[in-house]
């Protein structure tokens, strides 16, 4: 069994980690934020959202009985809902309860 005093030099060390890590980019860019970092941080949201759409699309089968017909629809009111709101929890939100009763109407 281990005993406080080794939990709390446990919990020291990664609490000292986590804090280094976090104030780390304060101290390596305090110049200036490099051109590179500025343009990453422009352009990997939108890559990630589209590597998650890929991911969660790539088991649908379109041969199937709905066709895909159910993901077709989610993913088109998330896309909606997106550019008409702004909301992301709101278009997350209302994709997933569509595709939900979707499957349910559809496949069930």
């Amino acid at each position: 069994m281990i005993d406080t005093s080794h939990s709390l030099l446990l919990i020291g060390v990664m609490a000292g980690c986590t804090a280094f890590l976090r104030f780390l980019p304060f101290a390596l860019f305090s110049k200036g934020t490099p051109k590179i970092v500025l343009y990453l941080g422009d352009v990997l949201p939108y890559a990630m959202i589209g590597m998650l759409v890929v991911y969660c699309l790539k088991g649908v089968d379109f041969l199937a009985a709905s066709h895909g017909l159910e993901e077709i629809i989610s993913v088109a009111l998330v896309a909606v809902l997106q550019k008409w709101k702004h909301s992301t929890i709101l278009s997350i939100l209302a994709g997933t309860v569509c595709y939900m009763c979707l499957i349910r109407v559809l496949t069930g």
